[in-house]
């Protein structure tokens, strides 16, 4: 084990911290991740936590009556080394973690959310906030400007500002506390998915039709651990997606499956149950000091749909049609098993090979073949060529600059007139350092200053997709083509973000975040964007629009499953953040069970994300959120709609529109009028229901 010293010593004179400086000296001013050391972080928190600390003091001591610019401006420039920093730490832990950066995490979290708190329970501060809030529509602010007022007065309050010092003591344990728990989750998932499960197989008959890439993938696993001659599963997606559509062994499906749905729920060290409890029980108890009757509401009031009863109502709404059209799937699939002499009753392990399977009979196509046509690169560089049709921007490969991980890659992004916008890294296979799944984050954020100049953003997509396996490129499955899309909107939203103050520029709400990535996905699947980056990886072969006219017919196919088990997920969130403080879980799986059990959901489907390792409601932010991209997908789905009504999928008036309402400004403003700015009216439901088949 490294030592403290290691880890949270450096000496100044010999050990130049890279944080400390006033540039980094790289190109863009990216990170500079081949200089930066373990001893750095802990040094430059203190650092960045001090700095603040000065500046509050400079704030609530100056003798001037308060105004925005003597007050919320210097406000909105707090935190810069501590994001510096926090950025760069955070984000490495997710995608490139270890034991040392383990250890630093559990010591500046607390650090973090203690200094958080002596900033938002500052009475003398939030008094001048409080005195600019209360003047803000006489004192001559312009739009922006009381919208930052507002929400700045707004974040105050919704952290304990109003309460006594006896309440806010409370608040700060809990707060603190909280972080460590989510902390221990992700960890926890960290190892039940990469390290406590394998699934062994030792006879080549076992994978009798499976994709080639995906058998050889399996195979040099099993040589990296010392198993040269068998092949090795994971219960990483990208490895155990492919066993569960093409194994024809049940029990073997049903192993590697069952290990899944257990992550974070087997009794030993890295067992999630005892973090879920306290963690539900303490945001209860931090909705009832702060004047909530649940959690949930306490995280909706910010959010576009403003209630939980809203949430429950949208779901609710959906709920009925998705689980009919799942159970019909199920009957499909079920009448189809028996045709092939498979008699036995699907079970949720078994969803993913019969659907393949109904799919290749139905449709004529499969993941097999589609994959051979989804080589990174082109998906890549088609996803590009998607940015560019859209807004003229333009990117180049970058050789040049430091990388967190040889695996990862960079470029720099440009305007249409040649003018520099961004630096956006993509790192796109699993490793044991990564977290599951894909998202996008920024190591700098973008920010236009007070005398013109602007700060580029500096952008990250991580993902977890089809390695390339032998001498095979990396072939993705149409989801992992999808999931680059998302991410890549996300990343979008982060460069073109505009404004001054760093509270509202490119800050929306979680309900709305998800909208710049999903309309993405539209684009993916287009005929004609397929057929600028749908190439046979050995030919070269443009995509047959036969093979495009199937992958439209099957469009709608299996999604009651899909958005079953996504409803499922969104329900369970709002179940757990809707506990009352003066309500007791002692039993997650039975809670989980209750709940599920309520809403009719069979069998056979099991929610997107089971508890012990539902990481977006317990280590990633959307606790009570997660409904938030069904929400979203309301506005993606309508917004998209414009394009496709309008005969021009590229239509520029609409993209210049969409660009500047949906992107720039949103957050600076109503995202709702922001959008209505762009399509002219508000969304509908009906696209999403289509889209996904469930219309009658």
């Amino acid at each position: 084990m490294l030592s403290s010293i290691t880890l949270f010593g450096c000496d100044e004179q010999t050990d130049k911290n890279p944080f400390l400086t006033q540039e980094y000296g790289t190109p863009f001013e990216v990170p500079p991740f081949d200089k930066i050391k373990f001893s750095h972080y802990v040094p430059a928190f203190e650092k960045g936590i001090e700095q603040d600390r000065q500046l509050v003091d400079l704030i609530v001591s100056n003798s001037a009556e308060p105004t925005f610019e003597n007050t919320i401006v210097p406000f909105d420039n707090a935190g810069k080394l501590l994001n510096k920093v926090s950025n760069v730490f955070f984000n490495l832990r997710e995608s490139d973690n270890s034991d040392s950066l383990s250890i630093i995490a559990n010591t500046v979290l607390p650090m973090i959310s203690n200094h958080r708190d002596n900033m938002l329970m500052n009475s003398a501060l939030f008094e001048r906030i409080k005195a600019v809030y209360d003047s803000r529509l006489t004192a001559g602010l312009d739009s922006a400007q009381i919208r930052v007022v507002e929400l700045y007065y707004r974040d105050f309050v919704r952290n304990g500002a109003l309460l006594a010092a006896d309440k806010q003591a409370e608040l700060r344990k809990i707060n603190e506390r909280l972080s460590l728990l989510s902390l221990k989750f992700g960890e926890n998932l960290l190892n039940e998915t990469n390290s406590s499960f394998k699934l062994v197989v030792d006879t080549a008959a076992e994978l009798e039709g499976f994709p080639e890439n995906v058998v050889t993938a399996a195979a040099e696993r099993a040589k990296a651990e010392g198993q040269d001659g068998k092949w090795i599963f994971t219960l990483q997606k990208a490895s155990m997606i492919p066993f569960l559509q093409y194994s024809a062994n049940p029990e073997l499906r049903e192993k590697l499956y069952a290990a899944y749905c257990n992550r974070g729920n087997n009794d030993n060290e890295f067992d999630n149950k005892q973090v879920i409890i306290e963690t539900t029980n303490l945001c209860a108890q931090k909705a009832k000091l702060l004047g909530f009757n649940t959690y949930a509401d306490y995280v909706i009031a910010v959010n576009m749909a403003g209630t939980s009863t809203a949430v429950n109502d949208f779901l609710a709404q959906i709920w009925p049609a998705a689980i009919a059209k799942a159970k019909s799937e199920l009957m499909s699939m079920q009448s189809y098993a028996a045709l092939c002499k498979s008699y036995r009753k699907i079970k949720a392990a078994d969803w993913w090979y019969w659907a393949e399977k109904l799919r290749k009979a139905r449709y004529d196509v499969d993941e097999k073949t589609l994959s051979e046509y989804f080589k990174l690169e082109n998906v890549r560089d088609g996803m590009f060529g998607v940015a560019n049709k859209l807004y003229g921007i333009t990117f180049r490969r970058l050789t040049d600059v430091p990388l967190y991980n040889p695996n990862a890659e960079a470029y720099e992004v440009c305007e249409a007139d040649g003018s520099h916008l961004a630096v956006i890294y993509f790192d796109w296979f699993p490793r044991a350092s990564k977290s599951a799944g894909a998202w996008c984050t920024t190591f700098r954020p973008a920010i236009d200053k007070a005398n013109g100049e602007r700060t580029s953003a500096i952008v990250s997509v991580v993902c977890n997709l089809t390695e390339p396996a032998g001498d095979k490129p990396a072939l993705l499955s149409l989801d992992n083509v999808q999931t680059m899309f998302h991410e890549f909107g996300h990343a979008l939203h982060f460069m073109f973000a505009k404004g001054q103050y760093s509270r509202t520029c490119g800050n929306v709400p979680n309900d709305y975040v998800e909208m710049p990535s999903q309309i993405m996905e539209h684009w993916a699947t287009e005929p004609q964007v397929l057929r600028e980056f749908a190439r046979h990886y050995l030919t070269n072969e443009v995509i047959p629009d036969a093979l495009i006219e199937k992958m439209k017919a099957s469009s709608t196919f299996n999604q009651g499953f899909a958005t079953t088990e996504y409803l499922a997920a969104s329900i369970l969130d709002m179940n757990w953040y809707e506990i009352g403080a003066d309500s007791t879980v002692t039993d997650v799986n039975a809670f989980e069970t209750n709940a599920m059990g309520r809403i009719g959901l069979i069998s056979e489907i099991v929610p997107r994300y089971r508890s012990t390792y539902f990481a977006h409601i317990f280590d990633g932010g959307y606790a009570a959120g997660y409904y938030v991209y069904m929400w979203s997908e309301v506005l993606d789905a309508d917004a998209f709609e414009a394009f496709t009504a309008s005969g021009d999928i590229f239509n520029p008036e609409l993209a210049a529109k969409f660009r500047k309402h949906c992107l720039e400004t949103a957050g600076t403003c109503s995202e709702m009028d922001e959008y209505v700015k762009f399509r002219g009216q508000k969304p509908s439901i009906e696209p999403l229901l289509r889209n996904r088949g469930l219309l009658k």
